[in-house]
């Protein structure tokens, strides 16, 4: 039984745990100590736990203590022993409906006794090392039965929040509604609404000030307003009921039929089981994104699955909830920059102390708070996200069956109905997949022939694993289907063994490309082309037409499957040919160089009879495009253009210094007349962008300060768009459908409309405005949605509406 013991030390040289930084090194015995980011980091955890533990707790009829039992639980032990150092455990939302079930059937205490033999089961698992047939499960039947429990608790709460009870299940709540709308309670109605206006609200505050509010979390915001103005009010409404711990219920023997005990420690363990495993693995890819995290960071499967078996059983023991990974706390555990487990063990030891200490202030909370705080969660469980990528991998019928499956007849029902639906349709699309891994002149090769399913995942899994870390390797895929499960695998194991310092090289049907969701590269472009079989694609889109099947020209030299030709960054690792010299440069060296030769090798190839004609026939662009010199700000993208159709200005802040401002600079000035005067454009556009750092800094700027730098003398010439945000009679511009975020985003919109007034003040646009040979536009680009807004002019104000495809009529 040794091997089951989550040892810190004698790991093997394979293992998948990433030591987090500032964590001492394998082979030293830990010391608790909480690293800067960690305390604000349990803080900012505990706060979102707390209410949420309770309305879980809730939820699932179980005794309030229960939930807060459940999330010291978790966040200590699990937080302790599991293998994934940043993800927080506790009740789970997608755990209320099986536990609801449990305790209607057989009451608390056997409740508590199928939550620590599921911990066993769980244990036993652990010890097995199978935590990686998890990833077995297509997403499609984790993402419909998560949505399908949310689909159950937002019903089953609506009961509550209009002050009623709920039913056993959904059907009986959908026929019960109806009587309870007629006899609904207006104080417990009014505190539930005030709770999800705060929910939906608090995240979309304005301004600077908003920002500073949005620090404090949705949910204990929501939840303090609710209980405060409940209390200011005078409201009678059923409350938090917390009782003495001294009589708090332990687990007891479990009493009722063998049969259904089983299928419920199954049901327990494998919801507990599957929600921590993936959430484990999300969690490691957003500690990967974050900003200097510097390396790859991987959960130890196996031990993530034997924490959390053990803290099923103490919190079982002890009379808590299941356990497992929630999402929402690990999320905010994470974007808090909590760098140890000891964040989360930390939030634990906070849920501890409060339960012994904030009773009284405890027991002022409305349940209908609580259960509308709960309905929110149910439904955000319900992801559009979700759904549209299960569409595009063609497993929608497994993820609504399961979904139906869990509303309907239950959890393990449901589970059970999307895998007997997901196993036909693999069956159908599979006629035998063969996995096979070999190593030649140093050079380790996975062959795949056949089609990549959920089912293939763990061969996957175990072939790609045997390549060392730093090795180069290819991986050659004979098939022309691969799902959901398999790409993220792959593509997961590509960034982290190029991370490593190795190298990749996908061949197949798709030889030297990135690897690509299904779906993403078929179908027509927006220019109408297709882009996938079909070597039509305009030659200019690189970012697109490098994934085409057309063989390119020039020899393949072993192009690797992350670079990306049109902005020259490419992944982590070239060609053998080329990575022994590349590694000896910087690494910004080296990324132009890499770039570079893909466009040698891959664009060059495509565009050069298009560039030969343009060379000899001279430039005639009908645009001049004049926008920020903001990296995210792509011109040729956003307006799906080529060579020889942008005349493009960038600058600093999109600005058009005005005739005869003193700048000492005049290029600006310079390629307005060359291009109305010369190239005789017909268009001009100022594109301003969010997130613009120039604007931010015109905000924070102090009026009459001296511009001591080129860059505060530069944006001297956005002191007019800063007047005319601050001047009360200026028609104030705005974004179609909502009013803009915050300052900046306002000031991004008003400098597009400023900018445009200082064209107008040069002469050759005047001449030309006035001979109506030339139009001015205005766009502001959304980069975080990748939506651009296209200035339309109104008598009172101005407005930039939404682009859509309709809008080519215009």
């Amino acid at each position: 039984m040794s091997a089951c013991v989550p040892a810190d030390a004698a790991e093997p040289a394979h293992t998948e745990r990433a030591h987090p930084p500032h964590s001492p090194p394998p082979g030293r015995p830990r010391r608790f100590r909480v690293e800067g980011a960690d305390l604000p980091a349990a803080v900012a955890v505990f706060l979102i736990a707390l209410p949420l533990s309770l309305g879980i707790a809730l939820a699932s009829g179980a005794p309030l203590q229960a939930g807060l039992v459940a999330a010291a639980v978790g966040g200590i032990v699990a937080g302790r022993l599991g293998g994934s150092a940043l993800q927080v455990s506790g009740p789970a939302a997608g755990l209320t409906v099986v536990t609801a079930d449990l305790i209607h059937q057989y009451g608390w205490r056997t409740t508590c006794a199928v939550t620590v033999l599921a911990g066993l089961a769980q244990l036993a698992l652990g010890c097995l090392r199978v935590a990686r047939a998890a990833l077995a499960v297509t997403p499609a039947i984790v993402h419909g039965m998560l949505a399908g429990i949310g689909v159950t608790i937002a019903v089953a709460q609506v009961h509550i929040v209009l002050g009623g009870e709920p039913q056993s299940s959904v059907p009986d709540n959908l026929r019960a509604l109806p009587g309870q709308l007629a006899r609904l309670d207006p104080a417990t109605l009014a505190v539930s609404v005030l709770t999800l206006a705060v929910l939906l609200l608090w995240p979309r505050l304005p301004g600077r000030a908003g920002h500073l509010a949005r620090k404090a979390p949705a949910a204990l915001v929501a939840v303090a307003g609710a209980t405060a103005v409940a209390a200011a009010a005078g409201l009678v409404l059923p409350v938090v009921d917390l009782p003495s711990w001294r009589s708090h219920a332990l687990a007891g023997l479990p009493e009722g039929p063998v049969l259904g005990l089983v299928a419920a420690v199954l049901t327990t363990a494998l919801v507990c089981s599957v929600q921590s495993l993936l959430g484990a693995t999300a969690v490691d890819k957003l500690a990967a994104a974050r900003p200097g995290a510097g390396h790859a960071v991987r959960s130890d499967l196996d031990r993530e699955m034997l924490g959390q078996g053990a803290a099923n059983v103490v919190s079982g023991t002890l009379g808590g909830l299941p356990v497992a990974g929630v999402a929402v706390r690990s999320t905010a555990n994470v974007q808090a920059g909590a760098v140890s487990r000891n964040a989360t063990m930390l939030h634990g030891a906070l849920i501890l102390a409060a339960a012994l200490l904030l009773v009284p202030l405890l027991e002022l909370i409305p349940l209908a708070s609580l259960a509308a705080l709960v309905m929110a969660v149910g439904v955000r469980m319900v992801s559009l996200h979700h759904i549209r990528t299960v569409t595009r991998h063609r497993e929608v019928l497994v993820y609504a069956v399961t979904a139906l499956g869990v509303t309907s007849l239950g959890v393990l029902e449901g589970v059970g109905l999307g895998i007997a639906v997901a196993v036909g349709v693999a069956l159908h699309r599979l006629t035998r997949t063969r996995i096979i891994h070999a190593e030649e002149n140093g050079v380790h090769h996975v062959h795949v022939r056949g089609q990549l399913t959920f089912l293939a995942v763990p061969r996957l899994s175990r072939a790609l694993h045997l390549v060392p870390q730093g090795a180069d390797a290819v991986v050659a895929l004979d098939g022309s289907f691969m799902d959901h499960a398999a790409y993220e695998t792959l593509q997961d194991w590509q960034t982290t063994h190029t991370a490593h310092g190795g190298t990749v090289k996908i061949t197949g049907r798709r030889t030297g490309v990135r690897i690509a969701e299904p779906g993403a590269l078929s179908g027509p472009t927006p220019s109408g082309v297709p882009s996938t079989g079909d070597c039509r694609c305009r030659p200019w889109t690189a970012w697109r037409n490098h994934q085409c099947d057309r063989p390119s020209p020039a020899p393949d030299t072993g192009a690797r499957p992350d670079e990306t030709p049109e902005n020259g960054q490419a992944g982590p690792g070239t060609d053998r040919a080329s990575s022994a010299p590349a590694r000896s440069r910087t690494p910004s060296s080296r990324q132009l160089v890499r770039g570079l030769s893909t466009f040698q090798r891959r664009t060059a190839p495509l565009v050069r009879g298009e560039l030969a004609r343009l060379a000899r026939e001279g430039q005639r662009p009908s645009q001049l495009f004049l926008t920020c010199a903001d990296s995210r700000v792509v011109t040729s993208m956003i307006t799906s253009s080529g060579p020889g159709d942008l005349f493009v200005v960038r600058n600093v802040g999109n600005l058009v210094p005005p005739p005869g401002a003193e700048s000492g600079d005049d290029s600006v000035a310079a390629a307005i007349e060359y291009a109305v005067d010369v190239l005789a454009v017909r268009s001009i556009t100022v594109c301003g962008h969010s997130g613009c750092g120039a604007m931010q800094a015109l905000l924070d700027s102090r009026p009459g300060s001296p511009a001591v730098t080129p860059l505060g003398r530069w944006l001297r010439h956005g002191g007019p768009s800063l007047e005319r945000l601050r001047d009360p009679g200026a028609p104030a511009p705005r974004l179609a459908g909502r009013a803009p975020a915050d300052d900046a985003e306002r000031l991004s919109l008003t400098n597009v409309v400023q900018q445009l007034e200082h064209l107008r003040a040069h002469e050759s646009v005047a001449r030309a405005l006035k001979d109506g040979s030339l139009e001015l536009h205005g766009v502001y680009f959304h980069v975080g949605e990748a939506q651009a807004y296209l200035l339309a002019e109104q008598e009172e104000t101005r407005v930039f509406d939404r682009v859509r495809d309709v809008d080519l009529a215009v």
